[in-house]
């Protein structure tokens, strides 16, 4: 009896690649490095909690991937500066970096915001992405296809009241990630923002508690088309990429 045809395995594109997910811990940060890890990436997933990354750990060894945990608190800025040369110590390379990690903080008038607040989500969304470009940029750019893929939202871009400290640090995080860009135009270095749209994540269901999450997109759906742009045959650079408009 002969015996039945087996399904040729998916291709995997990113084989042999070093990818760094921030926020991996949960949500599109969580999803992405699944994803990644499924294309073959080794992937070393950053976030504080150190039983979610584990659970996260435990998704991708279970399909055959491969990751590596960092528990880290991104308010941290000397851990995050020792990130670059850990990576190039302990792998020799980093090929992909997506930051995935914000912080919401209070919605409210601005005219009400409290300080303390507005540190910590400028902490997370500016001042370590400032950081992880810092470490991250040499690595990158000695990859044959660096890829970076910065995760923002379109309060950045379009005025909404109440949204204050969480809209403009993603409106600082959208001008980084521009400049960055325009420094490495004429490198491997690939670097553009990636709007995923309303998602299923905590984050959104903290911003919006009556909301039906059945409703919104799951994170794995916003994870896949997210890795399409982390791969080496993707040549965009410098886009804003609107998932929720493809």
């Amino acid at each position: 009896m002969s015996s039945p045809t087996q399904p040729s395995p998916q291709p995997q594109r990113l084989a042999g690649r070093v990818a760094l997910v921030t926020g991996a811990s949960r949500g599109i940060g969580a999803a992405v490095a699944e994803q990644l890890a499924l294309e073959g990436a080794h992937v070393v997933l950053l976030a504080r909690t150190v039983g979610a990354l584990e659970e996260v750990d435990d998704r991708i060894r279970a399909k055959g991937g491969a990751a590596t945990l960092i528990p880290q608190d991104l308010m941290d800025g000397v851990k995050l500066d020792a990130l670059g040369p850990a990576l190039y110590e302990r792998f020799g390379r980093l090929d992909i970096f997506v930051h995935a990690a914000a912080q919401l903080g209070s919605l409210g008038p601005i005219a009400h915001a409290d300080p303390k607040d507005w540190d910590k989500v400028f902490g997370v969304g500016v001042a370590a992405l400032l950081r992880l470009i810092r470490t991250t940029d040499p690595l990158l750019r000695r990859s044959d296809a660096g890829r970076a893929l910065l995760l923002t939202d379109r309060v950045g871009r379009e005025p909404i009241a109440y949204w204050s400290a969480y809209a403009a640090a993603k409106a600082a995080l959208d001008m980084m990630s521009r400049t960055w860009a325009a420094e490495t135009l004429n490198t491997t270095l690939r670097v553009n923002l990636l709007d995923p749209g309303p998602a299923r994540t905590g984050l959104r269901a903290k911003a919006f508690p009556g909301e039906d999450p059945t409703s919104l997109q799951d994170p794995a759906v916003v994870a896949r088309a997210i890795v399409e742009f982390a791969v080496p045959a993707c040549a965009l650079h410098g886009e804003l990429i609107d998932l929720n408009q493809s």
